[in-house]
Order: structure tokens, then sequence, then C-alpha cells
């Protein structure tokens, strides 16, 4: 029996699941932000409990690797390093674009190239591009949209655009084959499907060296002092 624990924390959405086999067995979902680090240990203690499993006989724990938000990856990667170093069992990463691309495939039924893309502020997001079957065709990069991008692609092919970062590029890319597909976020119950893919093939990454896939350094936004004279305090 290899119950997989399945935790997807690269968004505003806070995600777990697990599954038997490929099997959905329970999913918990928290659609708010900056809730990771209240509510995922919360989450992973309520599908166990719905889904009757003692957590020493979950056999792998997956977590989406990013890119993403920077606190999410955190949080999800040091609580699923340290379910693996207690229970001796090992870690599975899943790339979030992959993962996105993954769950669009059902969606996919003109069998159009495949473009997820992750919001990274301003008009910037991360993103690649995939086959109709679900293959990467390029490296994930930080990309600033404009009229100009994906033209190439675009005359070609097809491209379905998807993801939390595709609303805000409607109105940018306005070519007649780029195609958007709303509400498409990455998803516990997808991650725990691939997660147990490689469970049986034995893709398992070093618990200890494993690290989320930020693609940018973080950058901590600087506190703006709104008392003159006063730079320890600002006002509401």
């Amino acid at each position: 029996m290899a119950v997989i624990l399945s935790l997807e924390s690269s968004s505003g959405i806070c995600s777990v699941a697990l599954h038997h086999d490929g099997n959905l067995l329970a999913l918990a979902e928290v659609h708010l932000e900056q809730a990771h680090a209240a509510r995922l240990a919360v989450l992973i203690d309520q599908v166990l409990k719905f889904a009757g499993i003692d957590v020493k006989t979950v056999a792998a724990v997956a977590v989406s690797s990013g890119p993403g938000s920077y606190t999410g990856l955190r949080i999800g990667t040091s609580t699923g390093k340290g379910l693996c170093f207690a229970l001796g069992i090992p870690l599975i990463s899943v790339g979030t674009l992959d993962l996105l691309a993954q769950q669009v495939l059902p969606l996919n039924v003109n069998r159009w190239h495949l473009c997820p893309m992750i919001d990274a502020r301003r008009m910037e997001v991360y993103c690649s591009l995939y086959d109709a079957q679900g293959k990467r065709l390029l490296p994930v990069e930080a990309k600033v949209i404009d009229a100009a991008s994906f033209e190439q692609d675009l005359a070609k092919h097809p491209l379905l655009f998807f993801g939390n970062g595709a609303g805000k590029c409607k109105d940018v890319i306005r070519h007649s084959n780029a195609f958007f597909v709303d509400n498409v976020h990455a998803g516990a119950a997808a991650l725990g499907v691939i997660g147990s893919k490689k469970y049986h093939s034995g893709d398992f990454v070093d618990v200890l060296s494993f690290e989320p896939f930020y693609l940018k350094e973080f950058k901590a936004k600087t506190a703006v002092n709104l008392i003159p004279g006063n730079p320890n305090k600002s006002e509401c």
C-alpha cells in the first residue's frame, strides 16, 4: 500500500491530498492568501483523519518545487522535509508549471500547445511551453509580457494560456491563436497523481539538500517610514 501525502503551497491556495497508488483518498484546500503557515499542518491532520490513515503508514511526501510564492514554497518544502526526516521516507518534487500543464491535459481537446503562467507581479510571469502531451519544450523562465510575446510560437500553432498569471495577459496577447482558460490553479489532487507515478519509478530527491526552484532571488520589501524624523515608526 503506497500512500502518498501531497503538499501544494506554491500559490495563494494551500492544498493537501492523500493518494493510494494514484487514487485520491482525501483532499483539503484553503483559498486564502498567506494561510500556509497557519493552515498547512491543520490540513495534513484533517486529510489523515478523514482517510483513516496513520501518518506512520505514509510511503512518501510529494511537494511542488516551484517556481511560485517564496513563502509558500519554503513552508511546503520545510514541512515535507520534516515529515520525511521524522518518518524515514522519500521526498518527491514536482515542478509547479509541469503540474499545471498536466492538470490541463484533460481539457485540451483540440490538442493545442500549452503555456502555464504563474504570476510574478506587474506584467511578469513564470512560464514555459509544452506540447499537447504535456512534454516541456522550453526551460522555465521569468518573462515580461508584451504584445510581441510568443509571436513566433503563435504563428505556428494555437497556444492555450492558463494559471494565475494568465488573466492579466489577456488584454496584451491578442493573437488569433491565443486562447485562455480561467480558474486553473496548482492543486494537491493532481500533484499526488504525478507523485504516485514518481514513487513507483523511484524518482526521489535528496531530503537533506533539496531546495525549491525559486527562479529569481528573493527581495525583501523595504519598510516605508511615514513619520518624519522617526525611522522606527510608521503611521497606519
